[in-house]
């Protein structure tokens, strides 16, 4: 396997921090879920439009049968891991959310078992739930006992399934197919899934006030291509799983833009469960590269 040109560890860092603004953007919004979920990939699939013909164009016609099927998926599963996602947000807070949807370890451990057949000491899989458990801690202050947030955590769950499974795809494919390519190719086919369901639901495409707008480009240029297509790029050399991990930052980002921006409550259970997880998360890290892990 080739040397990155770049440190992996470092490059999923600065995904994970520009990810973590996801949230706030949505909740800024004005627009409905499958909209907003819309104009960010379409938005990104533009942006990346000259790169694509530039560089990856010919790469089409190399792609065999099966991955154009799994990249098929993987758009998919990106698509309604979005919807899912935004619709949580309007029923549940950003720190209950954000927790929810970056569980993937949950997700990851099984999926990389069953397909990658990855094995994990006690010592990592001991990190993982530690990690997990702080991650529960940091939403215990802010989680409602009502009808409406449990329907918000439910919807944050379901998506973080989507996520783990469209990572999980990318893992394969990675392999065999450049960044630049995959990640058109992939956010192509969201961005038409979501126009369908947007067509479908009858939500409006337009009109929207410039802010809106604003949001919806900040979405495509922050989360998506310096965030997703970053994990995307370090798929070919870390794991699914350590990648999972490093993405349960992304609530104590967001949880502190919140409190900033929507004046969102920090309690002191979200401070204590940041800490526990940043902990655990680096712990797992370091015991996995001691192990010899993929990561």
């Amino acid at each position: 396997m080739e040397t990155p040109k770049l440190n992996p560890f470092i490059v999923v860092v600065i995904g994970v921090l520009t990810i973590s603004s996801s949230a706030i953007f949505v909740k800024l919004s004005s627009a409905e879920a499958g909209v907003i979920a819309f104009y960010r990939m379409f938005f990104s699939v533009c942006i990346m439009l000259p790169a694509f013909f530039r560089r990856s164009k010919t790469d089409l016609q190399m792609i065999a049968r099966n991955d154009w099927i799994y990249s098929l998926f993987a758009g998919i599963f990106l698509a309604f891991h979005f919807i899912l996602w935004f619709e949580s947000l309007n029923y549940t807070s950003v720190a209950s959310s954000t927790v929810l949807v970056t569980l993937q370890p949950l997700f990851a451990f099984v999926g990389t078992f069953l397909f990658f057949k990855e094995k994990y000491s006690l010592k990592s899989i001991g990190c993982a739930v530690a990690a997990m458990v702080g991650g529960f801690v940091i939403s215990w202050g802010d989680f409602r006992l009502s009808g409406t947030a449990l329907v918000g955590d439910m919807l944050a769950l379901a998506a973080c399934a989507l996520i783990t499974a469209y990572l999980l795809v990318g893992q394969t494919l990675r392999q065999r197919v450049s960044l630049v390519t995959y990640t058109f190719l992939v956010y192509s086919i969201s961005a038409i899934v979501l126009f369908f369901y947007v067509i479908i639901r009858k939500e409006h495409l337009y009109p929207y006030g410039i802010e809106d707008w604003g949001y919806f480009l900040l979405l495509a240029i922050l989360p998506n291509l310096l965030g997703h297509s970053l994990f995307n790029w370090a798929l070919k050399w870390i794991s699914t799983t350590v990648i999972s991990m490093a993405v349960l930052f992304e609530p104590v980002g967001a949880t502190v833009l919140a409190y900033m921006i929507l004046n969102e409550k920090v309690y002191w259970s979200q401070v204590a469960g940041g800490t526990i997880m940043i902990i655990s998360v680096f712990l797992f890290i370091i015991n996995a590269k001691r192990e010899g892990t993929r990561i």
